[in-house]
């Protein structure tokens, strides 16, 4: 009788041990129903019996789910996965497995055809029927056609309810179109060509490279890029794109089509259930050829990937912080490796990681020095706040409101960027000083008078804006204190009544579909002044947009953590790059009260490598990433003495190391999240310390009790 291995996608400590019935043959990554305790559960057979129990007493396996089996490659980067992030490897191959119903047979799905258009035509429900006029006879899916015409879900089951749309079944398996190679071929500027040229020589060896694909703002880095998808369908073989905000691509996706006659398929938490399933099943029966998805989509079932890239990879959004936590970016070199494909890093700001190794040639770098069709960079201004301060009750400074003035009076755009959500981060009670903080963490509540309440942004609590104070009980004496974008948007109304605005921020309502309308609307100029967050920094084209202003430069110098001064940097950078990109020239100003910080004077000087040297040296005399390693254990507890008295009992246990030191405990910066009491330790050792197997040592007789929860964070991005 045969036994295997079976890997079930649960917190469990490794396979377990299963006699296959002997009319059942298995396979390594056969995908098999078991029991386990009084449940059935499915999982990947993951090799031979790893065990000597005998087989009496094992259970059997159920049957064999009709799905093609996981690559070789794939379960050994579960693997690989597992043993670096130190997580059980069944919660990571629940990344892999996270739509169940993929693995069911499949089941009709509903698609719609223009039927007798609505009295009321709305400009949402217009673009509905101008796709499905497109499409002719062939029908869409509701996420499907909600998606391609860039509105909400609702706006089509309306549309359906009132019988303007016609339901018809689809089958199972629809096919998801096939990009073409040379669709629409374009061509690239004398800079361009020898870069993809490089890329595309590298998918066609077939063969292992990570390319770090270095252009500033406007460059043409993707359509350099997508040369290399080009080799990669020519090859046969499957191209995979990762965005750091997969929901807000629409002007990407545009492209895209524009060069290769179709949109590719899409993977992110916004997809509904039957598109998530089809998705997954697509990828795994090897018929779709490219997408784009958020960081999970390195999880998918490839089989034969041609080429993966990294866009933005400087990103912090490529690190997923909970459950399984691990770097988006770092793990799709290794999965490079795995399958034996280039990786392609693209970004105007590199995450210092990438930058070293490309000075150490561990990667091959390509620079795009200038701006793609003979656009210039924008000219950087820094006004220091303390000499020309604005107007009282005002934030924006006296030479930024005359550059609004100026962009709009030409007929162009301005951004204003303040990386910060809401109306105010603060509201306080003049009579009596109270402060209203979240109930259950330690931080602020954020006021959001748009829709009139008070929001902390960790935890989501909300309650409406009081109107007397809770600690005193007067009236009329609460203050909103510091600035969010729609404290800023009221200001511009008020300056610039005729203006046309428009805000983009992650909680604008109607979500992801109303922001990505309002990004499209403002491409085509239907917006003079745009008020936004660091959503604007993501890759967004606004051809009229001539002037960028910051209007608080300062708000991420003082986090004080390792990445502060790269991610300021960059952000900024990203968001002055908006500015002229397109045939108007750019212009950028930044609002300070540290005109001389070496951050803000690198942006003004526009010498990105000297800034990039500089903090390569501190970080090489500090022995700090990319140069050493870090590590974070994070424990948490519903009591503090609770996880006071664990955290003192762990220190006590730090077995001794020539290298590596530990930091800590130490409440964590933000000592109290969703009424959970938190504490760090910091790790800090060389590269070559194994981090992994002194963790190993040190937990090995930890046991986790009452409420206690503690975490691993390998190589830590945040360190709130």
């Amino acid at each position: 009788m045969q036994v295997v291995a079976v890997l079930i996608p649960l917190g469990l400590p490794g396979p377990y041990d299963y006699a296959v019935p002997s009319d059942m043959r298995l396979q390594p990554g056969d995908f098999v129903r078991v029991p386990l305790g009084p449940r059935r559960v499915n999982g990947v057979v993951w090799g031979p019996a790893l065990g000597d129990t005998p087989q009496a007493k094992l259970k059997s396996v159920q049957n064999r789910l009709d799905v093609p089996p996981l690559a070789a490659h794939l379960r050994k980067f579960i693997d690989w996965v597992a043993s670096y992030v130190m997580s059980p490897p069944g919660l990571v191959l629940r990344q892999v497995m996270r739509v169940p119903a993929a693995l069911e047979p499949a089941k009709p799905m509903t698609a719609y055809r223009a039927g007798p258009p609505p009295e009321r035509m709305t400009a949402a429900r217009q673009r509905v029927f101008d796709v499905l006029a497109e499409l002719g006879a062939q029908g869409l899916t509701s996420a499907d056609l909600a998606r391609q015409a860039g509105v909400s879900a609702s706006v089509v089951k309306t549309l359906a309810e009132a019988g303007h749309l016609l339901a018809y079944d689809l089958p199972g398996h629809v096919a998801f179109d096939q990009p073409a190679a040379n669709a629409g071929k374009t061509d690239l500027s004398a800079l361009q060509k020898p870069v993809a040229e490089a890329l595309t020589a590298a998918v066609t060896a077939q063969s292992f490279s990570v390319h770090l694909l270095d252009g500033v703002t406007g460059a043409g880095k993707t359509e350099v890029y997508f040369e290399a998808i080009a080799a990669a369908l020519e090859s046969g073989r499957q191209a995979l794109i990762l965005l750091p905000e997969i929901s807000l691509t629409a002007q990407f996706l545009d492209r895209f089509e524009a060069r290769f006659g179709c949109q590719p398929a899409m993977w992110h938490s916004g997809l509904g259930p039957a598109e998530r399933r089809r998705t997954w099943r697509e990828v795994a029966e090897d018929r779709i050829s490219v997408l784009v998805g958020a960081r999970s989509a390195l999880f998918l079932p490839w089989r034969d990937l041609g080429v993966i890239i990294v866009d933005e990879e400087h990103d912090g959004g490529f690190k997923q912080e909970d459950g399984v936590i691990y770097n988006a970016r770092d793990m799709a070199v290794v999965r490079g490796q795995f399958v034996n494909c280039p990786v392609i890093l693209a970004s105007a700001t590199p995450s210092l990681e990438s930058y070293v190794n490309a000075q150490q040639k561990r990667y091959v770098h390509h620079r795009l020095p200038s701006r793609h069709g003979g656009a210039a960079l924008p000219d950087m201004q820094l006004v220091d706040m303390r000499a020309s301060p604005p107007p009282r009750g005002q934030w924006l400074v006296p030479e930024m409101v005359t550059a609004v003035e100026q962009a709009v009076e030409r007929g162009e755009q301005a951004l204003l960027f303040l990386n910060r959500r809401g109306y105010a981060p603060l509201t306080l009670c003049r009579a009596c000083g109270h402060r209203y903080a979240c109930d259950a963490c330690d931080a602020w509540m954020v006021e959001h008078r748009f829709r009139q309440q008070l929001q902390c942004h960790h935890c989501g609590n909300q309650r409406p804006v009081p109107q007397i104070c809770d600690a005193c009980g007067e009236a009329d004496k609460l203050a909103a204190c510091g600035p969010g974008v729609e404290r800023i948007t009221e200001e511009v109304i008020h300056r610039f009544p005729h203006a046309r605005t428009a805000i983009l921020s992650s909680d604008m309502a109607g979500g992801t579909a109303a922001m990505r309308e309002t990004i499209q609307q403002i491409a085509e100029g239907a917006a003079d002044i745009i008020i936004g967050t660091q959503i604007v920094a993501k890759g967004h084209h606004f051809p009229k947009l001539s002037f960028v202003g910051v209007v608080d430069a300062d708000l991420g110098l003082g986090n004080g953590d390792l990445r502060a001064a790269e991610r300021t940097y960059q952000l900024l950078s990203q968001v002055a790059g908006r500015a002229g990109r397109a045939a108007v020239r750019g212009h950028a100003m930044l609002q300070t009260h540290m005109p001389d910080h070496p951050v803000l004077q690198a942006l003004a000087a526009g010498d990105r490598d000297a800034f990039f040297e500089r903090e390569t040296m501190a970080r090489q005399i500090a022995a700090m990433p990319p140069f050493g390693r870090l590590a974070a254990l994070i424990i948490s507890a519903r009591d503090q003495q609770e996880a006071l008295n664990f955290v003192r009992a762990l220190a006590r246990q730090i077995p001794p190391h020539p290298e590596i030191v530990v930091l800590g405990p130490a409440p964590a910066p933000i000592a109290r999240i969703r009424d959970r009491f938190r504490f760090r330790f910091l790790l800090k050792g060389p590269k070559t310390a194994s981090m992994q197997g002194f963790i190993d040592q040190w937990l090995a007789p930890v046991k986790l009790r009452g409420s206690l929860r503690l975490s691993v964070d390998i190589d830590p991005y945040s360190f709130l």
